[in-house]
């Protein structure tokens, strides 16, 4: 049996990112696709953009961790990041009203330009590429289907193969392994496309879809350009079940209501959307991406220790009737940890939450509670009475 100090289960980014964190240690990545980025964060089109809105919490940590991730990424690599800027242009009358309030609590430098906001800090990062070299030097299996996990002694055994002094979830949507009701999180399909086109376009704008710069020529007259993404939900029981996830196939996705005309109908609604951005001309689509990004319920995303909920409940009966109980008294799974929740903004958010949990497992640094299972737990508490 292997022995290691951590094993990260899921190769996404969420789990390239805590790996990277932990290449000083003897860390090992597991994934049940064949290599680093598939499905979710293979689909992600790896947009680099500031969130607008009016001050809070979300907005601050978007704001931090997209601050984080254009520095970490350029030092992995900065062949892999493109940063041109970003024009973020108004739906309609409505969305340029407060766009017009936005504009006095924007948190990075911009200037107005065509019909929207020009951020000179947006980017895109090339997804498959950046989560290879972010792993270049980590122990990888690949085609592995984790089906058992139990504790033995101080260790986490694997498949009765692999034990581990820390067990950390970066799974995304397939959250089958994590045996808690109240960890709530939803699949929010879409797709990706990559195209060529003979219009070079000098910056990344967004609307209602994203379009990347120009950032590959093709040959004297031709570019590849990605456009994404759509955002779909399915719900039903083949899909809670999360046998859907383990086979990224159309055919497969059928069964949850990703049908063949529904791919089609989202490449069509991604070309018309980016038309309405700026026109394209000479247009063929070269691949197209689909995945479920991982959603919580509130938008932020949930990092640290799991509360195990039944000894919790044991303890304190009376947290079902409101009774307060500071969190630091909840019983949690020792040296269990999870990074999760990302969303559609994985890119964004992964490196600087991934060294968020590494420096909390490491030196005990804590972590705000808006972005731990703890307000999971709590909500879903005051639901049991």
């Amino acid at each position: 049996m292997k022995n290691y100090d951590y094993v990260v289960i899921g190769a996404g980014i969420a789990g390239c990112s805590v790996a990277h964190f932990l290449k000083e240690d003897k860390v090992l990545l597991l994934d049940r696709f064949d290599d680093v980025a598939q499905f979710a964060s293979g689909a992600a089109g790896g947009f680099l953009s500031p969130l607008l809105g009016k001050p809070n919490k979300f907005k601050e940590l978007i704001t931090t961790s997209l601050k984080f991730a254009i520095d970490f990424y350029k030092e992995i690599d900065e062949e892999l990041i493109v940063q041109k800027g970003v024009l973020r242009v108004p739906k309609d009358d409505e969305d340029r009203l407060k766009f017009d309030v936005y504009k006095n609590f924007f948190d990075f430098e911009c200037e107005e330009k065509e019909e929207g906001f020009f951020f000179k800090i947006g980017s895109q990062v090339f997804s498959y590429d950046m989560c290879k070299k972010m792993t270049s030097d980590i122990e990888k299996i690949f085609n592995y289907d984790v089906k058992h996990i139990f504790k033995e002694e101080e260790f986490w055994i694997i498949n009765d193969e692999i034990r581990t002094k820390n067990l950390i979830f970066t799974t995304g949507a397939d959250i089958s392994l994590i045996n808690e009701e109240y960890f709530n999180i939803r699949a929010v399909w879409g797709q990706r496309i990559d195209i060529s086109t003979t219009s070079c376009i000098e910056f990344n704008y967004h609307k209602e879809c994203s379009i990347s710069t120009s950032y590959d020529k093709l040959s004297n007259d031709l570019y590849k350009v990605s456009v994404g993404a759509t955002h779909h939900r399915f719900d039903n029981d083949l899909e809670r079940k999360y046998e859907v996830f383990k086979d990224p196939s159309l055919l497969n996705l059928e069964q949850i209501g990703y049908t063949e005309d529904l791919y089609k109908k989202d490449t069509s609604e991604l070309l018309v959307k980016a038309n309405d951005i700026l026109q394209l001309n000479d247009v063929k689509v070269l691949k197209t991406y689909f995945g479920p990004r991982a959603s919580s319920f509130d938008y932020f995303p949930i990092v640290g220790n799991i509360i195990n909920s039944k000894e919790t409940l044991n303890m304190f009966p009376y947290l079902k009737n409101g009774t307060p109980v500071k969190n630091d008294r909840f019983s949690r799974y020792d040296n269990l940890y999870v990074l999760n929740g990302v969303g559609g903004r994985g890119y964004v958010l992964s490196p600087y939450l991934a060294k968020r949990l590494v420096d909390f497992i490491k030196d005990g640094i804590p972590l705000d509670e808006e972005i731990t299972s703890d307000r999971l737990f709590k909500k879903w508490v005051r639901r049991q009475n």
